[in-house]
């Protein structure tokens, strides 16, 4: 027997409510196209203005990258095209890691890029603050030292070059000044600090590297080329930075008594450090995969001193005819560009959902 309770609102009784009658398939598949038809009439002319690029995008990049694994994989060598897999799979890349060449390059590109990002950041932050607090030619001083960007590094390799050709530029000055010994720059095949008998010691396997761990000093010379050439970039992006700063603060700070550097310091790095990860991960990526300064300044070097993986990829592909391996370095220069990149979109993406 049904129990009958006693309603609050009227203090009758009322019999409880019967439960839901089962939704019958039939029905639950006809809400379903109906939503399926009100979300495409809603959204129709995005999809359709969005698909062509997205097919193209489908095409020309992934499945280019797609291609590109299978080549690397591959025995295409020489002239005639092959896609018969290298056995073992993944021989090429094991060939890669032991060419002396490319264990250089890899070395080179590290180097050069912590050495870049810490010239071309730290130079563009310095002079943003500069610039941000000139009060007089503030957009003279902006396109001074944003002017460098517009030029091709095809220009600035060919020009740097000829500053650090050691029988001209920068030498001509170190001899009026009378120095008997000037650098070697772009010619010095010596690697400073170099740490690779440690390494031998201390990781098991280590004598498999043959070359040496260090800072190639011809690679000095294309730093300060590529950071005097991008570091307007950073600053460009800096200023708009400062300018979304509210003056309000300084004013604060300034009645509380904090100096020029203290309000730099505490209040403004910490409101930059946003645009100071984004610059750092967009010039990192640009370091990464860097060829035409590199190609005009100094090419390989001196015992691949500056040669860089982009530099390889174009010898071994189109010089070598050795297609699998260019390949091969490729996919490793976009496995390197995707570990700087992928984790600031994540972050960025959960940061945007939150």
């Amino acid at each position: 027997m049904r129990l009958l309770r006693t309603s609050r609102a009227g203090g009758g009784l009322r019999a409880p409510a019967a439960p839901a009658a089962p939704v019958p398939a039939d029905a639950s598949t006809a809400r379903r196209a109906r939503d399926r038809v009100s979300w495409w009439r809603a959204h129709r002319f995005q999809v359709l203005a969005l698909a062509p690029s997205a097919l193209l995008l489908l095409i020309f990049v992934y499945g280019f990258i797609a291609y590109t694994l299978r080549v690397s994989l591959s025995k295409w060598q020489g002239i005639a095209p092959t896609l018969d897999l290298e056995h073992p799979i993944g021989k090429t890349y094991q060939v890669l890691a032991e060419t002396p060449r490319f264990q250089a390059d890899m070395r080179n590109v590290i180097v050069f890029t912590v050495l870049f990002l810490a010239l071309a950041v730290i130079g563009g932050l310095i002079m943003a603050i500069l610039v941000y607090d000139t009060m007089v030619a503030r957009g003279l001083f902006r396109s001074i030292f944003l002017f460098p960007y517009a030029l091709s590094f095809i220009v600035t390799g060919v020009v740097w070059r000829w500053v650090f050709t050691p029988s001209t530029g920068a030498n001509l000055i170190l001899d009026r000044l009378g120095v008997d010994h000037p650098p070697g720059w772009i010619t010095d095949p010596r690697v400073a600090g170099d740490v690779s008998g440690a390494l031998e010691k201390v990781i098991p396997g280590g004598d498999f590297i043959q070359v040496k761990l260090g800072i190639p000093l011809a690679l000095i010379p294309v730093v300060i080329a590529a950071s005097w050439q991008l570091a307007g970039f950073a600053m460009a992006n800096f200023l708009a930075a400062l300018g979304a700063v509210p003056p309000e603060l300084r004013e604060a700070a300034s009645l509380d008594g904090a100096t020029w550097w203290q309000y730099q310091r505490r209040i403004v790095l910490p409101l930059l450090w946003p645009m100071i990860v984004a610059v750092g991960v967009i010039l990192a990526h640009v370091s990464l995969k860097s060829f035409d300064l590199v190609y005009a300044m100094t090419g390989q070097g001196p015992g691949f001193a500056t040669d860089v993986p982009g530099i390889f990829v174009f010898d071994q592909t189109f010089r070598a005819l050795r297609w699998n391996l260019g390949a091969a370095a490729s996919m490793v220069m976009f496995v390197l560009v995707a570990a700087v990149i992928l984790p600031y979109l994540y972050r960025r993406t959960l940061k945007e959902a939150r």
